[in-house]
């Protein structure tokens, strides 16, 4: 009834372990005495090879689509500060190359009037708008914005 010997002869063959050699009748697997025996009860489907184990991502893809979704960020979920979590220098960075970027698109579409570009840079610069929506509002509050002409400078097409 012992077939470690045929398991180990059958590990060898297959180019694994003896732990993943699967015999399923073993009255002929003992009968087996060498290599040629082994290889021959390997192709009728006496001895088999285990698959491999592997970790299984199902619960972590799971989560990365829940993540995904906004899921489980909750104030139970979070460790550090407010801004030991984002820098407050990044979130300006963040915040000014946006308006800046702004209003370097307003310049080239002619939407500025000349001569208030600079100030405007210095704003941006010294925080005085928080985002760009604030930006807009106090650009067309100062009159500062022109209505692009049609079929003038800038626009698409």
């Amino acid at each position: 009834m012992n077939t470690a010997y045929q398991k180990r002869l059958a590990a060898r063959i297959l180019k694994c372990g003896p732990g993943r050699v699967k015999v399923t009748s073993s009255k002929e697997v003992e009968e087996a005495l060498t290599r040629n025996d082994v290889r021959g009860l390997i192709v009728k489907g006496f001895i088999t090879k285990k698959p491999k184990k592997g970790t299984s991502r199902v619960k972590a893809n799971y989560l990365a689509s829940q993540k995904k979704k906004g899921r489980r960020k909750g104030r139970g979920r979070k460790s550090g500060t407010k801004y030991a979590r984002g820098p407050r220098k990044k979130e300006w960075m963040r915040n000014t190359r946006a308006m800046r970027r702004l209003l370097r698109e307003l310049k080239k579409n002619g939407q500025i009037k000349p001569g208030s570009g600079s100030g405007l840079y210095k704003k941006i610069k010294g925080a005085e708008f928080r985002n760009k929506k604030h930006m807009l509002a106090y650009l067309n509050e100062n009159g500062i914005i022109v209505k692009a002409k049609k079929g003038g400078k800038g626009g698409k097409g």
